[in-house]
């Protein structure tokens, strides 16, 4: 696992090390072990690499990066883990293939010189690396399939230059940083930015399941190289054997990812997905594993330590459980605000980053459960639908003159169970559409509607694309068509590759890599993937239940409190804290000279926002502390 980063240069033009030696200070957290840059300059390309390197598989010197094989010809900057490299250098080693090291970064430049691109269709892993040919003057970027591992990029004036993080491309990068319109909009629409987007116009990010080649002739446009396919075999699977079979697979993706040459563990939320994935480390290990939770001291809608600690006790790990206080979390927002390279306003990062260095104090590598939910159907929004039509058997009066005018007048809030459940209600209802695909977009929102008539007076935030093509384009034509008459399905295929990388996966590759922790996720293995696809959304939602095939195959295995209880997250009661300890903060941040420096933010609608919230009017969390990043990050540049 490393920090990577590079220079393309097209008009041949000489390259400081200085520039390289930048993006390296800026990604020492994510390679603490060692640092080097590798330069080779031509009239009329001149490529520089450089690598910040936390070493997990070999860590002797023969394993530094950019490393370089074939006499010189080919090196690789590379950030990631290849779980089969094994058995590819065991194939390579066959056809005549000599190794230097036991890394599975080597193994990436053998394979690239055996396979060319369709090494690409080889791995099994987490990735995102630089290959290039000298003799060739060619070379290509690449990222992992379902966008685990980050990569960004710039072109301008005759260069491509890359990164593993925003921070680290803007010290390289000559591009201007010119926001983008559309980036800001969708940020606050739903408080992340998706790929190929960034906050900035002329920075991009590399797709999951993307390459991008170049050569003197310059860079091409990025390609894909995988898309899920959908697969008849595993399409026929009876629930039960659908049951059996997701058991293996789990099993086999959490065995595959505990190779390592440093201590590993593994974050234990005591949900499901985490308990899964703790049940089967614990199955595979030779001593009790580690485990990592953490809790908030007198908060018990935010302690999930309980349910861990049922579970650890169950499978007999070595618990590490820290207990915190919100006055924790206040004190680490500053520190995470500056670290963000580009805005992003999912909350939870905050305890991920908490838990992550709780659990880099034991180990290097943790594993972790993200990507469930969307395989499964793990959240409310996918119920959502159930629920709407439910709502809509009721009389039309009923509705108009009782139920909708009684929602209007409670209180929403994060911070109670009731409060919440009005908040998802009123959520429910923004939308009357038939559509269940636009539904899906309109609930996930952090936006409400009348929140955004304020935020936005002029009416200049566009609207989303069709959303079908969108859908389509997105997931691939197959599977788009494959599940024609399941939408709930294609709305969780959309999340898959569209919400996740540029959320969760971001989320935890920040809050981790910050800590020099890597992290795993056994749920995002091909083979898991590929089944819950192959499966109907009725082997994963019915009626009230979420995720009942994965709570079904190992009814056997985890204990009864954990496959019955409620859904929580990694949340934060911001609503509060913006009403009470976060009020300094936020009219210090959200100023009207920088608000004004955002397009289309309107700073008299924004304090009519908090406003609002403050005085209980609305529950405006999750939009005013996307504002609150926004403007952290904007007053900064």
């Amino acid at each position: 696992m490393c920090g990577i980063a590079g220079i393309i240069d097209f008009a041949g033009r000489t390259l400081s090390r200085v520039r390289l030696d930048h993006a390296c200070d800026r990604l020492h957290h994510r390679g603490p072990d060692d640092r080097d840059t590798w330069v080779c300059e031509s009239q009329a390309l001149s490529v520089g690499l450089a690598s910040t390197r936390l070493a997990v598989i070999d860590p002797r010197p023969e394993g530094r990066q950019p490393m370089i094989a074939d006499g010189g010809r080919l090196i690789v900057v590379f950030n990631g883990e290849i779980y089969n490299h094994r058995a590819l250098r065991g194939e390579l080693t066959a056809a005549g293939c000599t190794f230097k090291s036991d890394t599975d970064t080597e193994v990436l430049l053998h394979g690239y010189r055996a396979w060319g691109m369709g090494l690409l269709d080889r791995l099994n892993g987490m990735w995102a690396f630089c290959i290039y040919d000298t003799q060739e003057r060619c070379g290509f970027l690449a990222r992992d399939r379902f966008g685990i591992k980050p990569l960004v990029y710039a072109e301008f004036d005759d260069e491509l230059v890359f990164a593993s993080e925003m921070s680290a491309l803007e010290s390289i990068a000559n591009a201007p940083r010119e926001l983008w319109p559309a980036s800001v909009h969708h940020y606050l629409r739903f408080g992340y930015i998706p790929h190929p987007d960034t906050i900035y116009k002329h920075f991009h990010r590399l797709s999951p399941g993307h390459f991008l080649r170049f050569s003197a002739d310059g860079p091409q446009t990025p390609q894909r190289y995988y898309t899920l396919r959908a697969c008849p075999q595993l399409g026929a699977l009876s629930y039960e054997e659908a049951s059996r079979e997701l058991r293996a697979r789990i099993g086999q993706s959490v065995k595959d990812r505990m190779v390592a040459d440093v201590p590993l563990g593994a974050f234990l939320s005591g949900g499901l997905d985490s308990s899964i994935i703790v049940s089967h480390l614990a199955a595979e290990s030779s001593s009790p594993p580690q485990t990592f939770s953490i809790g908030f001291e007198g908060q018990p809608r935010y302690d999930e330590t309980h349910y861990a600690e049922i579970v650890a006790a169950r499978f007999g790990t070595e618990h590490h459980a820290i207990t915190l206080s919100f006055d924790d979390v206040i004190e680490h927002l500053p520190k995470m605000f500056d670290h963000l390279g580009e805005p992003f306003a999912d909350a939870s990062l905050i305890p991920t980053s908490l838990v992550s260095a709780h659990a880099r104090r034991s180990v290097t590598v943790a594993l972790s459960g993200d990507g469930a939910d969307e395989l499964f159907g793990g959240y409310y929004r996918y119920l959502g639908h159930h629920y709407l039509r439910r709502y809509r058997y009721l009389p039309q009066w009923m509705r108009e003159v009782f139920f909708e005018p009684l929602l209007a007048v409670l209180r929403s809030t994060k911070s109670s169970g009731f409060g919440n459940r009005i908040r998802q209600a009123k959520k429910l209802l923004r939308t009357q559409v038939d559509d269940p695909l636009e539904r899906h977009f309109v609930w996930s929102r952090i936006l409400s509607p009348e929140a955004e008539r304020q935020l936005d007076p002029g009416g200049d935030m566009p609207y989303f694309p069709a959303f079908a093509p969108f859908f389509e384009q997105m997931i691939g034509a197959e599977l788009f068509n494959r599940w024609a008459d399941d939408p709930l399905n294609q709305i969780m295929l959309m999340d898959l590759h569209y919400q996740l990388p540029a959320d969760m996966l971001h989320k935890v590759d920040l809050a981790s890599m910050y800590h020099s922790l890597e992290v795993r996720v056994p749920m995002l293995d091909p083979a898991v993937v590929e089944l819950a696809a192959a499966l109907p959304s009725e082997f994963k939602l019915r009626r009230k239940s979420r995720k009942r095939l994965l709570v079904h195959a190992y009814r056997d295995v985890l204990p009864a409190e954990i496959l019955t209880r409620p859904k929580m997250g990694f949340e934060l009661p911001i609503g509060e804290f913006l009403r009470g300890p976060l009020r300094d903060m936020f009219l210090s941040t959200v100023t009207r000279e920088v608000v004004e420096r955002i397009p289309p933010l309107d700073y008299d609608g924004i304090m009519q926002i908090y406003k609002d919230h403050t005085d209980n009017r609305a529950e405006n969390a999750d939009i005013l502390y996307a504002l609150l990043v926004l403007c952290w990050w904007k007053a900064k540049r």
